[in-house]
């Protein structure tokens, strides 16, 4: 009882009991690089996205395994592995990078006082299949904020402002632009149940010579991304198509043929099926891009952010 009246009559013993700051001791920029690393997967990709070396980058997550008295990644080959105790620690990190978020934009006003328009081109079926959940995300963050997707299969040109961020398969190569790799994405056929029942499962890669195949985009172009990989397709396979990738997906869904689709889209819709799961998937770069200039403003840069966050 002595020692209760003792507490309470000294806070200040109270609070240094309640919270042990020299037990936080870590620097939260050795944290961003661990994060960073486990995100990239490599080194050398963390200091790509942070604008570091990646002897720097080595040094800080060393400096970390130090103050926190853990082995966070081994060297298996060329590849860097995260240990069982970095995947637990990364959901930490995760959160305490939210929060820092969080703090900057409430410690400069960003929530309410970012305005204006931003012009997002993306294709056809990123724009209506992929991205409606980071709007959503971004009203929340800036809600004055004016957001106009430009769903365009064809490149835009950033530099004569035809939009102000783009979302790409291709790198750009024009000095005044500024581009962040994302991830290499995968691909793959896919059918409906449906047209799969009717049709019978191709088994083997000249079984496709058999069935019917939809086109988006050009039909021709299509075909010559094809033929170096030795399927045995022609114009004849492909009687149905669009320009339109979302028009060519829900064709395929209604059961009209074979499509070649992204696999993070096809995996979602429970009626498609993977048609010749042992081949390897297509793959393909994913870039975000912007103009040098637009990247200062706090109002592009926030989307871009925020769309290099949520599309890895």
């Amino acid at each position: 009882m002595q020692k209760l009246l003792v507490i309470a009559k000294n806070r200040r013993s109270v609070i240094h009991i309640c919270m042990n700051w020299a037990n936080i001791s870590f620097d939260w920029n050795h944290a961003r690089s661990f994060l960073a690393t486990v995100e990239e997967g490599s080194l050398s990709g963390a200091a790509r996205v942070l604008g570091q070396t990646q002897p720097t980058l080595s040094r800080q997550i060393a400096a970390l395994e130090a103050e926190l008295g853990v082995t966070l990644f081994e060297r298996v080959g060329r590849k860097l592995v995260p240990t069982p105790s970095a995947k637990a620690l990364a959901e930490h990190v995760h959160m305490m990078r939210d929060a820092a978020n969080a703090l900057s934009l409430a410690a400069s006003g960003q929530s309410q006082s970012i305005s204006g328009t931003v012009n997002i081109t993306a294709s056809d079926v990123m724009s209506a299949l992929i991205l409606p959940p980071v709007l959503v995300q971004l009203r929340q963050m800036a809600p004055l904020l004016k957001i106009n997707i430009i769903a365009d299969n064809a490149l835009r040109d950033l530099q004569r402002r035809e939009a102000d961020i783009a979302i790409r398969h291709v790198r750009p190569t024009q000095p005044d632009l500024i581009s962040r790799f994302i991830c290499d994405e995968t691909a793959g056929f896919y059918a409906s149940t449906r047209y799969l029942n009717r049709a019978g499962r191709p088994a083997k890669i000249e079984d496709l010579a058999e069935h019917e195949c939809i086109h988006f985009g050009d039909a021709d172009t299509m075909l010559g991304h094809l033929a170096p990989g030795g399927f045995p397709l022609t114009e004849e396979n492909f009687r149905i198509g669009s320009e339109n990738g979302v028009a060519a997906w829900e064709m395929a869904k209604a059961g009209l043929g074979i499509i070649i689709m992204a696999d993070h889209v096809a995996l979602t819709e429970p009626t498609m099926e993977r048609v010749l799961p042992h081949l390897d998937p297509f793959t393909y770069p994913l870039w975000l891009t912007t103009h040098r200039e637009l990247h200062t403003s706090k109002r592009f840069r926030l989307v871009f952010d925020v769309l290099a966050d949520f599309l890895k």
